[in-house]
């Protein structure tokens, strides 16, 4: 294990914030999305036409793009930590 001090904890860069909010956006606007295609559902919208189909796909592309936004910010952050750990 470990000895470092609490206080010793590295920042965190700018790089691992932007990539991080940018997932919980894509993971907000799908949500939003996917409430929008329910309620065009229930107001019997035309899904063939005009943003529909984009909003649709957003439905599916942006949860896995996130996925991997989150997944990317997890491996920086485990990379930087072991190099820390190896360098003191």
């Amino acid at each position: 294990m470990s000895t470092r001090t609490p206080g010793e904890d590295l920042p965190v860069r700018r790089i691992d914030r932007i990539l991080a909010f940018m997932s919980l956006g894509l993971l907000l606007l799908s949500v939003i999305c996917f409430f929008a295609i329910m309620i065009g559902s229930a107001a019997r919208a035309d899904f063939g036409t005009g943003v529909w189909p984009t909003v649709g796909v957003v439905v599916y592309i942006a949860p896995i793009l996130a996925f991997v936004l989150l997944i990317t910010v997890l491996v920086m952050s485990l990379v930087r930590r072991a190099r820390a750990n190896r360098g003191s």
